[in-house]
């Protein structure tokens, strides 16, 4: 499948959104709202949960399900004060111990002028900043769209899973295709060479993990198997970062970062390669 394909099967109505994965993996739900400063951006869905028993933070980006649901969440599109709880939550994590796990699907954070007034971008960088050096064990997944630095504010992570058919760019196609081409209409072409597939990403050593993806959303056995193998591979991941120090974690997850973009030569490289070069040395 194309990728233009592939990011329009990412789009598609009925795809799991972040409510069906903290129903679908997690037990015990209890959602938290507001940053404290402004408001509750209702575009996150975060709070507190178990996974096989271990509390866990979750922080969603939800897109919502039906016109009147997208237009309460904002499309998925999250506004300074979203960012806000979400940080205000990881904090909160890290005091009490608990790992955290953000689902991520958003086409970019708010960009209207109110989100600019209330601070969008220093928003963004003291997520970033924060989660860098976040005590606590972090885990984001990647189930849709991730656009540009509004997906990246929650994706800061010692482990960055994606499904198969998602993307995570500082662009989305069409935007790409009008700066370059201006013409949307070529935004196939801009997503080839844009290389933000799942695949791709794994490949660059951004991503460590692609997941299969059911058939259909819509099949509900193969979605509850789906969310089972997802439950299991979650919370063994979460038990090894949970084994290792603090120290040792903060470390790996700083080379992780630093490593990206340093190859040793000008070619993409192969997922082996990518994993094993670091500032130059094999």
């Amino acid at each position: 499948m194309e990728a233009y394909e592939k990011i329009k099967k990412t789009r598609q109505s009925g795809r799991a959104t972040s409510v069906d994965y903290i129903n679908g993996i997690f037990e015990e739900f209890t959602e938290l709202h507001g940053d404290r400063r402004f408001a509750d951006d209702h575009a996150v869905l975060a709070g507190i949960a178990t996974l096989n028993g271990v509390p866990v933070t979750v922080i969603g980006i939800e897109k919502g399900k039906n016109i009147q649901e997208r237009m309460e969440r904002n499309f998925g599109c999250v506004s300074p004060e979203g960012y806000r709880k979400a940080l205000r939550l990881m904090k909160q994590a890290e005091k009490f111990g608990r790992p955290v796990i953000c689902i991520v699907d958003t086409q970019g954070a708010y960009a209207g002028a109110g989100a600019e007034e209330r601070g969008a971008g220093a928003a963004i960088a003291e997520n970033l900043y924060e989660m860098m050096t976040l005590r606590t064990p972090i885990i984001s997944l990647m189930i849709g769209e991730g656009g540009s630095g509004g997906a990246l504010a929650l994706a800061v992570a010692d482990r960055v899973w994606m499904l198969e058919n998602a993307y995570y760019s500082v662009v989305s196609p069409e935007a790409c295709a009008s700066i370059l081409y201006k013409d949307a209409g070529k935004a196939p072409e801009a997503a080839e060479h844009l290389r933000l597939m799942a695949n791709d990403l794994y490949g660059f050593g951004i991503v460590e993990k692609v997941i299969p993806e059911p058939e259909s959303f819509t099949d509900a056995e193969g979605t509850k198997h789906f969310f089972h193998q997802l439950r299991r591979d979650l919370s063994r991941e979460i038990k090894h970062l949970s084994h290792m120090s603090r120290d040792t974690l903060l470390s790996e997850r700083y080379e992780k970062y630093r490593k990206i973009g340093r190859y040793e030569s000008d070619t993409a490289p192969t997922p082996a390669k990518a994993r094993r070069v670091f500032f130059g040395r094999k």
